[in-house]
């Protein structure tokens, strides 16, 4: 009798283990898709934050997807493709714009000019896309755009943004 009573409480420990685990690992695996929601998250806003920094002292419109700081030639996009490696950045997920003091229109002279001055806000977007790597919770959530936005003010004006590698900024 002690026997039969003895495999009846093991069968319900495995039976509850069968619950459990299923419900453990989702747990489990999407503290860790949660984690990598914020490391790309990271590399969005460290993408556009070094596309920021060569965006105040370089406006140049194009150049390398290299960023060497210590050249002229240095591209605001580019610097944003660099370091957003984790994220997988392309040059179409960046934006970089020159807004007027108050980040309510392009920046512009008195006589309507497109012209960069000091004062005036680089303006860089970098997008991206999150996809999670446990099944059930990608096809829960789908793809999750993100986006992260750096606001800095122009420190020099470039004189001739011409494109790298002719640039003279």
């Amino acid at each position: 009798m002690r026997r039969q009573r003895r495999n009846k409480g093991r069968a319900q420990g495995l039976v509850e283990f069968a619950l459990v685990l299923p419900v453990f690992l989702l747990i489990l695996f999407g503290i860790f898709d949660a984690g990598r929601l914020i490391v790309t998250y990271n590399a969005l806003a460290n993408s556009a934050r070094a596309g920021a920094r060569v965006a105040i002292v370089n406006q140049s419109p194009a150049g390398s997807t290299t960023c060497d700081t210590t050249s002229a030639t240095a591209w605001p996009k580019g610097c944003a493709i660099a370091s957003g490696t984790g994220a997988n950045v392309q040059e179409a997920d960046v934006d970089v714009q020159i807004r007027n003091s108050t980040d309510s229109d392009e920046c512009r002279t008195d006589t309507g000019d497109p012209t960069v001055k000091i004062g005036c806000i680089a303006v860089v977007r970098v997008d991206g896309r999150f996809e999670a790597l446990t099944p059930i919770i990608g096809q829960i959530l789908g793809p999750i755009d993100l986006s992260s936005t750096t606001k800095i003010p122009i420190e020099r004006v470039c004189s001739n943004p011409t494109p790298a590698p002719l640039a003279n900024c």
